[in-house]
């Protein structure tokens, strides 16, 4: 799947650029509140092509690989990207309207969660009765009682305040987007 190729490789990329260069990229491609004078439209996309350390790029990574082919074959190339694109950049405006409203330190944001997220609503729903197994604890459950799960999670620990330092209203904005491109899909002619 080309798409999904090129997103785990610029992703891998760009890891590896963070690590090695003395190049400020969360600076300049991270994103950054609006307040905050690092602020540049361009970071609604290239934030998600950065990331916090090993951990996040490898289950972020493992994530688009495991759900990305999938849904790209459903969608074909094209329209892939541009959900995933729509995603990403829906759990930025999420992410910002909710550290806006709740006051905060402007901290940068990185990852691809949001683009994931929205994978992981599109598996659900696409391919709802179909097994997947949870890395940590290994629990077999059908996706879209997986989907379920991880938005209730992501709504409690942002609406709490649990698990500070994740973007939890991005990812749940990367949901949002991706119901919303589906919505258009259906609207639009394209299979269910």
């Amino acid at each position: 799947m080309p798409v999904t190729q090129a997103l785990l490789v610029a992703n891998v990329l760009a890891f590896l650029m963070q690590e090695a260069s003395g190049l400020p990229l969360v600076e300049w491609f991270a994103l950054w509140p609006p307040a905050s004078q690092l602020f540049g439209p361009w970071q609604m996309v290239t934030y998600s092509f950065l990331h916090g350390g090993i951990a996040h790029i490898v289950f972020n990574m493992f994530a688009l690989y495991t759900f990305g082919a999938a849904i790209e074959r459903l969608f074909g190339s094209r329209f892939y990207a541009l959900y995933y694109f729509a995603c990403v950049v829906s759990a930025a405006i999420c992410h910002l309207l909710v550290t806006a409203a709740m006051g905060g330190p402007p901290v940068p944001t990185v990852g691809a969660s949001g683009g994931i997220y929205g994978l992981l609503l599109a598996y659900g729903l696409y391919f709802p009765h179909q097994r997947v197994m949870l890395l940590i604890p290994p629990i077999p459950m059908k996706a879209r009682t997986l989907v379920f799960a991880f938005a209730a999670i992501e709504l409690f620990f942002g609406v709490t305040g649990t698990a500070a330092g994740v973007a939890h209203f991005a990812h749940l904005g990367g949901m949002l987007g991706g119901w919303l491109m589906i919505e258009y899909r259906k609207r639009a002619g394209g299979r269910r």
